[in-house]
């Protein structure tokens, strides 16, 4: 018997499930600690964003 497939999340899906919790199931506690991983997240997202600028900046210095 074959093993079911598994489910492959589109990109970007998970963080739209978030987004749409209901935050009154949670306690400060854990709405502090979701901020916290937020802002985490943030930073990682910006500098992601400026490695892709300095790279493009790089590529049109090159062939620009």
């Amino acid at each position: 018997m074959e093993e079911p497939a598994e489910v492959r999340v589109g990109r970007g899906q998970r963080l739209l499930d978030a987004v749409r919790e209901d935050l009154e199931l949670f306690g400060v506690a854990e709405l502090e600690e979701r901020i916290d991983v937020l802002q985490s997240e943030i930073a990682r997202v910006s500098a992601q964003i400026e490695r892709k600028k300095a790279g493009r900046a790089a590529a049109d210095a090159l062939f620009g």
